[in-house]
This record gives C-alpha cells, sequence and structure tokens, in this order.
C-alpha cells in the first residue's frame, strides 16, 4: 500500500498554534507530514511559542523543506499527497495562491496541489477581511479550494484554548477524511446532543 502523505503549510498569520496542532494530531496516524514554513512565520513563532523552537516544531514532521527549496519533492505533482493544509494562512499566501504566484515552495506547493485537483484546505487568519481578501477567497474557491477559518466551536464546553485549537484544526483534517478519535461529533455524542428542556 502506498505510503499517505499530507503537506501542512505554516505562513507568517498570527496563529502558528494551528499549525503545530495539525503536526501534533498526525504524529500518532499512519501518514506522513512534509511540512514547510515561511520565513514571516519563524518571526512569529518567536512572540507566539517562545518556548519552542523552529527546531522543535519541525521534529514533530517526518520531512521538513526550505521555503526557498522550489526544486523539493512536493513542487512536483509526480509527488503524490492528499493535499495540502496551510495553518495558519495569511492574507498575503492566500493572494499568492488565489493569483498563481509560486515564488516559494509554500505557494508553489499549494499550486500544485490545486493543478493536481487534490485538496487544499486554507485556515485563512484576518478580521476584518477587505475586499481583496474576501475576492482572492472566491478565486481559490472557484479552483477547487477550501477555506477553513478556525472558527471556534462554544457548544463543545470548552475548557482551554488548546480544546479550541484542536478542535478547528480537526475540523480542517477531517476535510481530507483523515479522522481523528478525540474529535466530539455532533449526532454521536451524548454531551453535544443534550437539549435544554
Amino acid at each position: 500500500m502506498a505510503t499517505q502523505r499530507i503537506i501542512i503549510g505554516i505562513s507568517g498569520a498570527t496563529g502558528i498554534a494551528y499549525g503545530i496542532k495539525a503536526l501534533e494530531l498526525l504524529k500518532p496516524t499512519d501518514i506522513e507530514a512534509h511540512l514547510v514554513i515561511s520565513k514571516a512565520a519563524q518571526i512569529t513563532s518567536a512572540y507566539e511559542v517562545p518556548n519552542m523552537s523552529i527546531q522543535q516544531i519541525a521534529a514533530l514532521a517526518d520531512k521538513v523543506y526550505s521555503i526557498n527549496n522550489i526544486g523539493a519533492a512536493i513542487a512536483s505533482g509526480s509527488f503524490k499527497t492528499m493535499g495540502m493544509l496551510i495553518a495558519p494562512c495569511s492574507m498575503r499566501t492566500l493572494a499568492a495562491i488565489a493569483q498563481g504566484l509560486s515564488d516559494n515552495l509554500l505557494t508553489r506547493a499549494a499550486d500544485v496541489v490545486l493543478k493536481e485537483r487534490r485538496r487544499l484546505v486554507l485556515m485563512a487568519r484576518e478580521s476584518p477581511l477587505n475586499l481583496a481578501h474576501l475576492k482572492n477567497m472566491e478565486t481559490i474557491t472557484l479552483m477547487g479550494g477550501v477555506i477553513c477559518p478556525p472558527v471556534p466551536a462554544l457548544y463543545q464546553h470548552i475548557d482551554s484554548v488548546d480544546d479550541i485549537i484542536t478542535h478547528s484544526v480537526a475540523r480542517a483534517l477531517d476535510l481530507f477524511g483523515i479522522d481523528i478519535s478525540s474529535l466530539p461529533r455532533w449526532g454521536e455524542d451524548l454531551h453535544l446532543n443534550t437539549k435544554p428542556e
């Protein structure tokens, strides 16, 4: 059986915890995580996760690529993957993908995923949105990508920020058919179905 692979991209938007959580959730599975981190994300990480180095984040992945390595495996359509999750996805990265600007490995890998008709999921991080953001999201949707902003599901009786992050990322991985057993599901988990009298 062929190895299943997924590309995880981390861009410079706030929310590097989403990318880290994706890698953590994939670790116990049989799916290879192929990671590319933008230069801006490396800067953001110093602010948002000061107790975790880029090397420690990279260690969560099976394969790691330099943002400048346009000749990497994930830059080719012949390298089979399930698709790509960009978590978080900045508006700069989103715009580059929408316009087909493959100016680094992150945007090139996303372009390849789209051209090969594989799944591209963007955990877009920005608020409020201007018209350029919305039009770029529309363009990516028309190209077959999925815009999946990390919106908290408060009905889950959230106990921590980590619960919110885990749920958002697990739902994004759901879009690839990756089942995260710890993800509460409406209609399957009793505490989510209890209606007030």
